[in-house]
């Protein structure tokens, strides 16, 4: 590197801190998650305004690789915490309900997105259509398990029946949705390779639990509190994970999702919680912001015309449609109160930053167009940002915070 790129870079990196932290706060102010104003803030920056300048001036074309370079790790780091965070006996709670509702917020605004993508192919011609239609419904199909997280927590409802049950039907549906997204990759031939390749995902997550789970529990073992050799243990292995999925012909998100899940559960609470603060922390400061910068310099929103906007309403109506109506319906069906299951359903259609990850992927392997990938990424914001207002909007009851999740349901129905 030469000098000029690194003060460039470094010059850049500051003002991506301070930009993330300032609308992130300014977001959090109204209400709403803090990746609604650090998304925006790479919006801002990148050519929706004076045609590019900015995004010209701030980083130039040099820094860019190394820029997607720092955010891929930081995707990297936030999947592993992803894995981190999702706790196995959370989903064998209120289980059949779960995955009836979780399938349902799945299915149905994924058949919905694939046939919006049949309309969509005659302005966004790709040279793979199934590919095209299975990611588009896909990409409908998520729901952000860390996001709605801390919705939930901020709404002081993760201990309530009902975000007990969002929650777990959240952690399902984000299982469903990168399984989608690993046979979306398969079918494209991601990163060139054999897409039989991919099938090794399954005996290497078999390995990752059953093999790597007991020897980083010895390792564990040795401390009760992080000490620098654990986290370097557990940092290097989520990147290698990473790479050894991005091998397989798979994202690197895949790998460092699963060294996540392989982190030991049984008496390790503690080391848990200062890993996800020591890691989390740091790469929501620095890494993650870098991410939404990337993705904000793809975004145009000076480029989209009278039928864009069109198109945008169509996305906009079969994402919340599907997603609402999906899990509203099943909630019902399960005998949930209408109040609690409209609750539910608005929960279940934030997207956020899992969005993002998606369609960065689906723009990077040329799935998608520029012009698409803008009008998706507005649409993560808008359905994210419609949850904190629209369940302060409905104000569910939620009951009795120790009344388990399956008790809550119809009378206690199984």
């Amino acid at each position: 590197m030469e000098t000029h790129q690194i003060i460039t870079l470094l010059v850049g990196l500051a003002l991506i801190i301070a930009l993330a932290r300032l609308l992130g706060a300014l977001f959090r102010r109204l209400g709403q998650p803090s990746v609604i104003g650090e998304v925006l803030a790479g919006i801002l920056v990148g050519p929706t305004l004076f045609d590019g300048a900015v995004s010209d001036a701030l980083f130039p074309t040099d820094t860019r690789p190394l820029l997607w370079a720092l955010a891929n790790i930081g995707v990297a780091l936030f999947m592993f915490v992803v894995g981190l965070e999702l706790d196995q006996r959370l989903l064998r709670a209120s289980a059949r309900t779960a995955t009836a509702v979780s399938l349902a917020s799945t299915v149905v605004p994924f058949a919905l997105g694939a046939a919006l993508a049949s309309f969509l192919l005659t302005r966004h011609p790709t040279e793979n259509p199934v590919v095209f239609v299975l990611f588009l419904g896909t990409s409908m199909a998520v729901t952000a398990f860390p996001v709605l997280a801390r919705i939930l927590t901020d709404l002081r409802m993760t201990r309530t029946p009902l975000g007990t049950l969002a929650m777990t039907t959240a952690a399902i549906g984000d299982l469903l949705a990168w399984l989608l997204l690993a046979c979306v990759l398969a079918l494209a031939g991601a990163g060139g390779a054999n897409p039989w390749m991919i099938a090794l995902l399954v005996p290497y997550t078999a390995v990752m639990l059953w093999v790597v789970r007991p020897l980083l529990r010895r390792v564990f073992a040795t401390t009760k509190d992080l000490t620098p050799t654990v986290l370097a243990v557990v940092s290097a292995g989520a990147l290698l994970s990473g790479a050894a999925t991005e091998w397989m012909g798979l994202h690197l998100i895949f790998g460092a999702f699963v060294f996540g899940l392989a982190i030991p559960r049984d008496g390790t609470e503690v080391l848990r919680e200062q890993l996800h603060d020591r890691i989390a922390g740091f790469n929501s400061v620095l890494l993650l912001p870098v991410f939404f910068i990337v993705a904000g310099l793809k975004v145009d929103l000076s480029a989209v015309d009278l039928a864009g906007f069109g198109e945008l309403l169509l996305i906009l109506l079969v994402a919340i449609g599907g997603k609402v109506g999906g899990t509203f319906a099943a909630a019902r069906l399960r005998g949930i109160e209408g109040r609690q299951s409209i609750a539910l359903a608005f929960l279940m259609n934030t997207r956020g930053l899992t969005e993002l990850i998606v369609l960065n992927v689906g723009l990077l392997l040329g799935i998608i167009d520029e012009r698409l990938y803008t009008l998706l990424v507005v649409m993560a914001v808008v359905t994210t940002a419609l949850t904190g207002p629209l369940l302060r909007l409905i104000n569910p009851a939620t009951g009795d915070r120790s009344v388990a999740a399956e008790d809550f349901i119809s009378g206690g129905r199984r």
